[in-house]
C-alpha cells in the first residue's frame, strides 16, 4: 500500500517538475500584460508571445523526455 502511494506520488511530482516550465512562460505573459509592459500597439507582440510560449513549451517537453528516458533504465 504505501509503495503505491509513494509511486503515485513520485508520478506526480515528475509531472509537475516537468509542466513548470509551461507554467513560468505563461505567467509571464500574464505578467507582461498585467504590468502593461506591452500594450495592443506594442511591434511583434504576437511572435513574441508565440515564442515564449514555443520555449516554454519546447522545454516542458525536454524535461518529459528526460525523465522518460531515465525510468526506462
Amino acid at each position: 500500500m504505501l509503495s503505491a502511494l509513494r509511486i503515485k506520488t513520485r508520478c506526480a511530482l515528475e509531472v509537475a517538475i516537468a509542466v513548470t516550465p509551461w507554467v513560468i512562460s505563461m505567467y509571464v505573459l500574464y505578467w507582461l500584460d498585467y504590468a502593461e509592459i506591452w500594450t495592443n500597439e506594442t511591434a511583434h507582440r504576437g511572435k513574441i508571445a508565440v515564442a515564449i510560449l514555443a520555449v516554454g513549451m519546447g522545454l516542458s517537453f525536454l524535461v518529459q523526455s528526460h525523465i522518460a528516458k531515465r525510468q526506462q533504465r
